[in-house]
């Protein structure tokens, strides 16, 4: 098992790794494996990126992303110009569903309200938004409200758990009550979690996951 220093030293190096990312500015501590991430970044998508570096490192058990958004003088826009091209990026991103999203945007933070089908409208929205210039940040709280209530939805989450090349099936466990999935058991990596949490999420009639899957090398 890889000690705090060693996961430390991993982290840095990946973030220096990263072609898309600009990591001077961002500092990294970590304790009991989780990794601490300080400082700033000149953009909202670095820091999304950032956080995704680390995830990649084995031996993280789990991230605080404290990284500030600190906007270059000629990335820093108006809500409104940024509201305005957020409603387009959505359009076209969702061109059926997008009218039953709401956006909201104060302090280049943008704000996602209302409801939609499946979660992956849910996912698409915030990545399409995210990508707008000037965005400093966005919180995500569209409802999910399926149409259709599943059936069997624990069955169906285990079969695609073992059709996937990158989740170990026989070391989660799957519990479900109507829309609400409960993910239990141990991966030994970051990115299995996240996988799992995925594939989950991509179950139709799912409004809820809970990932207690815990990280074990």
């Amino acid at each position: 098992m890889k000690s705090d220093s060693e996961i430390e030293r991993d982290v840095r190096e990946e973030l220096k790794w990263d072609p898309d990312l600009d990591a001077e500015d961002i500092a990294v501590s970590v304790k009991n494996g989780v990794v601490t991430l300080a400082g700033f970044t000149h953009s909202y998508t670095d820091r999304l990126e950032a956080e995704l570096a680390v995830k990649r490192v084995a031996g993280v058990h789990a991230v605080a992303n404290d990284l500030e958004v600190r906007l270059p003088a000629i990335d820093q826009r108006p809500d409104p110009d940024i509201a305005r091209d957020a409603v387009a990026a959505l359009k076209s991103e969702l061109p059926i569903s997008h009218d039953k999203i709401k956006i909201i945007v104060k302090n280049g933070w943008i704000t996602l309200e209302g409801a939609a089908e499946w979660q992956y409208q849910k996912t698409a929205a915030e990545s399409a938004v995210r990508k707008v210039k000037g965005v400093k940040g966005v919180t995500n709280v569209i409802t999910v409200k399926p149409k259709v209530q599943p059936t069997d939805i624990q069955r169906k989450i285990q079969e695609a758990f073992k059709r996937n090349a990158e989740v170990d099936a026989n070391r989660i466990t799957v519990e479900a009550n109507g829309g609400e999935v409960i993910l239990k058991g141990t991966v030994r990596s970051w990115i299995e979690r996240e996988e799992a949490e995925r594939v989950a999420w991509s179950a139709p009639g799912i409004t809820h996951v809970e990932d207690r899957i815990v990280v074990s090398p």
